[in-house]
């Protein structure tokens, strides 16, 4: 049955559905043509696994697929809703289906897999192991810490990605090809893709509620004003992908490289408030890390990278206040783009410069030809001289001159690295 034979009184989102792999739109890392999922599809033989990603991205559809692709008996159990009674029922109806005349496999799918406790969890893993069923956890956490290391071990992880915009666009063709939605502008369609920011089944659910509207207005096409109109204020001021999302964010990045915590906190709030995802914002925060703090102060880059964490196990609201604690500490913290300027002139000079030869004595002698070649001879071990520094050895190509790519800034923990450097080059000018 194609999408346009399905009930039209079944949701969209329902209507669309894949029932085969080939039309899954999007995640082609793992279901193209030689990747990991679409080899398990292949191979006949189904496996335990954890399908991690956002919401409406597809989980729950490559879980059906793979039931079909193995004419396995498919059990959804919701971690939300169910408990050790779900599970209980899931094994005798997997114990039956095995058992029976024509026996079949079982996948059992646990949707939101995170929100099982441990002991739910545990009760799985004597019949995975058995192989009474294949299981399969859906889960919007990072399993390293919401799913239980003994049934971790013994499931492939494998990593779903928001679907891109022209995933969406697929998205929106297909819904007007079996007439589910009128026309839509391209003003209409672009603020569309953007409200529903990687997720296919608010995107569904939105054109339904459009869709729902023009027919009672017998409207033909949906505009841009008209879509503000019915979907209201929080649609108007969302505006991810567009010339204002990006000017915003630019203005908080500039905040926090110059310094001014409350222009910082403000520009992070606003695009909280207009919708903007916060893991997006926290990858932008560890780029600011990087390159506008660096070295002046290291801690910067780890809080980043624990703000980050914190937000995946704890989500939104409560996962928010990390990212901001981090927004103020970028703000405050001493600046430097000393590494990120040293890193794109080194980028530079290699991709103009030739591939020259590593020194013989740098170059690793694992074998007595090698040794007999020379390579590593005369090399000195820096932990075996004075102050562990081996003074006036070169590290740099044979008739390369020093190119000087880093220079350190006078700002917090750079001031102490511009002063060891600086001896080391006195030492090292001694020595010659």
């Amino acid at each position: 049955m194609n999408a346009a034979q399905r009930p039209t009184h079944a949701p969209l989102a329902e209507r669309l559905r894949p029932h085969v792999l080939g039309e899954v739109i999007g995640q082609q890392h793992l279901l193209g043509e030689g990747m990991a999922l679409r080899l398990a599809f292949e191979s006949g033989q189904p496996h335990s696994c954890i399908l991690w990603g956002p919401p409406g991205v597809g989980k729950t559809t490559i879980a059906r697929l793979m039931a079909d692709a193995f004419d396995a008996q498919f059990i959804t159990i919701s971690a939300v809703l169910g408990g050790v009674k779900d599970i209980r029922e899931a094994v005798e109806r997997a114990e039956a289906a095995q058992g029976g005349l024509q026996a079949r496999r079982t996948i059992v799918f646990v949707d939101e897999v995170h929100r099982f406790n441990k002991s739910q969890q545990d009760a799985f893993l004597p019949h995975v192991e058995s192989g009474l069923f294949t299981f399969i956890g859906a889960t919007t956490e990072n399993p390293s810490f919401e799913v239980n290391s003994a049934l971790l071990s013994r499931a492939a992880v494998y990593v779903l990605q928001p679907l891109t915009e022209d995933d969406l666009r697929q998205l929106v063709l297909r819904a007007r090809g079996i007439g589910a939605v009128p026309a839509i502008e391209k003003a209409a369609e672009d603020r569309l893709i953007a409200y529903a920011d990687g997720d296919a089944r608010r995107l569904l659910n939105t054109l339904e509620t459009l869709a729902v509207a023009a027919g009672r207005e017998q409207r033909g096409e949906v505009t841009d004003a008209w879509l503000l109109k019915v979907l209201g204020e929080r649609m108007r001021r969302y505006d991810k992908g567009g010339e204002q999302f990006y000017d915003t964010i630019s203005a908080l990045h500039k905040s926090v490289r110059g310094s001014d915590p409350d222009a910082a906190l403000y520009w992070f709030v606003r695009m909280l408030d207009g919708g903007a995802d916060p893991r997006y914002l926290a990858r932008r925060l560890i780029r600011m890390a990087s390159e506008d703090i660096g070295l002046a102060d290291p801690r910067a880059l780890r809080l980043a990278l624990d703000a980050a964490e914190v937000y995946e196990r704890l989500g939104s609201p409560e996962g928010e206040l990390a990212l901001a604690e981090c927004v103020v500490y970028l703000a405050v913290a001493p600046k430097s783009n000393a590494v990120y300027k040293a890193f794109n002139e080194a980028r530079a000079f290699v991709r103009k410069d030739g591939s020259r030869p590593v020194p013989l004595h740098l170059r690793n002698a694992p074998t007595q030809l090698m040794k007999e070649l020379d390579y590593g001879k005369g090399y000195r071990y820096a932990h075996d001289e004075a102050g562990g520094f081996a003074t006036g050895e070169r590290y740099l190509p044979d008739g390369m001159p020093d190119p000087g790519f880093y220079r350190p800034v006078e700002r917090g923990l750079e001031i102490r690295i511009a002063d060891k450097l600086k001896e080391l080059r006195r030492l090292n000018d001694k020595n010659f």
